[in-house]
């Protein structure tokens, strides 16, 4: 590939997270805003830079430099979503975008050139139709995509526009910092090496560098040296499946209203079918005569097929599964969209029939289908610090609830986890050498080795080895619901494993190791 057939087109939208977040909470232009994400500055508007606040700041520090700031969490989605038009109107004057992130996507530069008759008039067409749009733009053309995002942002409102002329992107990018790289764990590590221009790193050997950082190091070094190409999926608008049926005059039987959805429903999942996929979570929003409206998303744990969307309606508006009570007047509109879409390929039938799995899962469709939402029910792993709290069942086909924290927190259990939780912890007694009570001080200490142990006033079994205490301490600040406990790991002279637990000088077996 020559240099000319390289060329890279970059636009860049300056504080695209600030102004998607406006545009979403209508807010107006002249409020200094910071978007906040893991407790500190993630973007911020101009005024508030203005002020002082910059990304990465603490909250309460960019707060005390702008008085007048406003913060609000940063949502992802939000920048993404209202990314979308911005996209959609690229494509309207060029094929071939390709989104690197909300905010900044990239083009090929030789398909628009020769279509407007150059670089500099195809980058002109494309931010005089953002202007009118009222997006702010910049843009960047270059040998590499690195290059042309650089050039891109070294504009200005003035010279909204760089071109960094073939051949010469390295020798553009060679005097820039190595930070410039924004890779956290390299840079540190280049910088202590002495490399601080990305010249310098552009200047060490290929096979060095990538025996030296692996495939992350490969990565930046043809980010320095100009050799990194623009590929991945170009954008592709996303295709609605979702169908609608409007009834006219409005229905007030839910049978009528579960036939007449059965075609629309038919239809949306040949139609997946047809792109070669399947819906897997799917949004239902009902609208009545009155105004009144309902809206649920419901999982499957294997695909919808078209009568498990109409089982799904007449559920919903039968009041089934969970806070959707019946509305009051007759229904006037569905809505149906797939929520969560996967491939086909994925969910095809074993090449010699169906295995047990699937038999299985077959049986409960069919039981789900004949008792309705919420009779047929699988044990999750919820949240909850107490072990017997965290056992939760879970309606077949929903979302099953995940941690949100993989990291150890106060009053974890180390692995691994035991396989028998008791839903009544059994009482037990647990003695030091002597035959005296195992307490715990202030200081979280044990008063005596703990020596032998009794389930259920059964005789007393040998201590062979224990560890702990890991306190548990929960609402603390609640008077009623507050609980304060202590966690030990024991195993008998017989060989099992306990998980024993501390409440109240009380001791008892919350679970077991099998």
């Amino acid at each position: 590939m020559t240099s000319s057939d390289a060329r890279v087109l970059v636009v860049w939208l300056p504080d695209w997270p600030v102004i998607a977040a406006r545009r979403s909470l209508e807010l107006p232009a002249d409020q200094p805003l910071a978007l906040i994400h893991k407790g500190v500055v993630f973007a911020c508007s101009s005024d508030a830079r203005t002020s002082g606040v910059q990304r990465g700041l603490a909250v309460r520090e960019a707060q005390l430099r702008c008085p007048q700031l406003l913060v609000v969490a940063y949502d992802p989605q939000v920048d993404a979503r209202a990314f979308e038009p911005v996209v959609a109107s690229l494509e309207d004057l060029v094929p071939g975008v390709r989104i690197l992130r909300p905010g900044l996507c990239a083009i090929r530069a030789r398909g628009p050139a020769r279509f407007y008759g150059g670089e500099e008039r195809a980058a002109s067409t494309i931010l005089e139709a953002l202007a009118r749009a009222d997006i702010p733009a910049r843009l960047g053309i270059a040998d590499s995509v690195f290059g042309a995002e650089r050039a891109a942002l070294k504009t200005n409102d003035v010279t909204p526009l760089s071109i960094v002329d073939v051949g010469t992107t390295r020798q553009f990018l060679s005097a820039q910092p190595i930070s410039t790289l924004d890779d956290t764990a390299l840079v540190p590590v280049l910088r202590r090496l002495g490399l601080h221009r990305l010249g310098d790193f552009a200047a060490l050997d290929r096979t060095a560098v990538g025996a030296r950082f692996g495939e992350a190091g490969l990565r930046a070094h043809a980010r320095a040296s100009a050799t990194d190409r623009l590929s991945g999926a170009e954008h592709t608008p996303e295709v609605d499946f979702g169908v609608d049926v409007i009834f006219e005059p409005a229905l007030d039987r839910v049978d009528q209203i579960a036939f007449g959805v059965r075609t629309a429903s038919e239809s949306m999942v040949d139609r997946l079918a047809e792109n070669g996929m399947v819906c897997t979570a799917l949004r239902i929003t009902v609208t009545s005569e009155s105004g009144e409206r309902r809206e649920r998303s419901w999982s499957h744990p294997h695909h919808f097929s078209a009568a498990d969307v109409v089982d799904r309606v007449r559920w919903q508006l039968q009041g089934s599964g969970g806070g959707n009570a019946g509305l009051t007047s007759p229904i006037e509109r569905v809505e149906m969209s797939p929520a969560r879409v996967d491939a086909s390929a994925n969910h095809e039938s074993g090449l010699w029939g169906t295995s047990l799995d699937e038999r299985v899962h077959h049986a409960l469709a069919r039981l789900h289908s004949i008792l309705g939402h919420g009779a047929v029910a699988t044990a999750s792993l919820g949240g909850g610090r107490f072990l017997n709290e965290r056992q939760v069942l879970v309606a077949w086909g929903d979302e099953t609830p995940t941690s949100k924290r993989a990291l150890p927190w106060p009053g974890s259990i180390p692995p691994p986890a035991p396989a028998t939780v008791f839903a009544h912890p059994r009482p037990a007694d647990v003695r030091g050498p002597s035959g005296e009570p195992v307490e715990v001080d202030a200081r979280g200490m044990t008063t005596a080795t703990p020596a032998w142990l009794a389930l259920d006033r059964s005789p007393a079994l040998k201590v062979s080895s224990w560890a702990g205490p890991w306190p548990v301490t929960q609402r603390w600040w609640d008077a009623d619901a507050r609980r304060s406990a202590q966690r030990f790991q024991m195993v008998d002279s017989e060989g099992m494993a306990w998980l024993m637990i501390l409440e109240d000088h009380e001791w008892a077996a919350e679970a077991r190791y099998d």
